[in-house]
């Protein structure tokens, strides 16, 4: 998300005052002696705008499809973190805080729905669905003069209508969230073949034939679990200290630096502004 923020911050929107046809046909007939181009750069970048000294009967919309591509990207990118906590809550490593007067379900006032994730979903569907079309239609104009551009740019802030209601219902979402520690640690524990990875790669380490194909045999379609896997380990031809690391691995443990990284992503976070 920051870097595509970064890209929609580098669009620079452009504007044009040159007339009617890009040539300042008129006013230099009412004006012969001044200095148009300087006239016109001046003028356009005093609005904040970059100037486009070469066009057409219109500024060609290049850059407000540049921004709204970039845009949708950004809104992708969020759209794919809304569907993640969803499925995070729907397996319970999430739980949502309960609010007074709030309805999960029409039939069942038990549930808690990650709601919020759901709309944020939905209007960055809609929001996209506009950005993209404004982004391949904005540039295409016949002649370089007809007005489809018109219509389509009334809906521009429809768009950002739905955008802005995504962030905030998303935000609502992840102050929500609480953690279940209890259910995520049960996944681990229950999930032994996740060792087959580390396993295979020290064989292959210390010149084991076949350390995929032997791991397929054993964790393929079966349920396994604590003895299978350090009964495997104990039957391999290692080091003992590399034994006896293999042998202490648990799931829950196999996380590499995730919590030297978790916590570098956290200070990055709070560096940006």
């Amino acid at each position: 998300l920051a870097r595509q923020r970064e890209q929609l911050k580098s669009v620079s929107m452009l504007g044009k005052i040159n007339g009617a046809v890009g040539n300042y046909n008129a006013h230099m007939i009412a004006y012969p002696d001044l200095n148009w181009n300087v006239i016109g750069e001046t003028f356009v970048n005093s609005l904040g705008l970059t100037h486009n000294p070469y066009t057409t009967q219109i500024e060609p919309h290049d850059c407000i499809a540049e921004f709204f591509d970039a845009l949708c990207r950004f809104n992708t990118i969020l759209l794919d973190l809304d569907r993640d906590f969803w499925g995070y809550v729907s397996l319970g490593y999430f739980r949502t805080k309960t609010v007074a007067g709030e309805v999960g379900s029409s039939t069942m006032p038990h549930k808690v729905n990650p709601i919020d994730f759901e709309n944020s979903e939905g209007n960055l569907g809609l929001a996209n669905s506009l950005f993209t079309h404004f982004s391949q239609k904005l540039p295409i104009s016949r002649w370089q003069r007809d007005l489809t551009d018109s219509t389509v740019l009334r809906n521009v802030g429809v768009a950002f209508g739905h955008s802005v209601l995504a962030y905030k219902s998303a935000l609502k979402g992840l102050r929500k969230l609480q953690l279940d520690r209890n259910r995520i640690n049960d996944d681990l524990n229950n999930s032994w073949e996740v060792l087959a990875e580390p396993i295979q790669t020290v064989m292959r380490r210390y010149g084991h034939s076949n350390p995929y194909e032997q791991l397929k045999a054993i964790t393929r379609g079966n349920k396994i679990d604590k003895e299978t896997i350090q009964k495997f380990v104990s039957e391999l031809n290692l080091p003992a200290d590399v034994k006896s690391r293999l042998m202490s691995l648990t799931p829950l443990s196999y996380i590499g630096n995730a919590d030297v990284r978790a916590v570098q992503v956290g200070d990055a976070i709070k560096q940006l502004k």
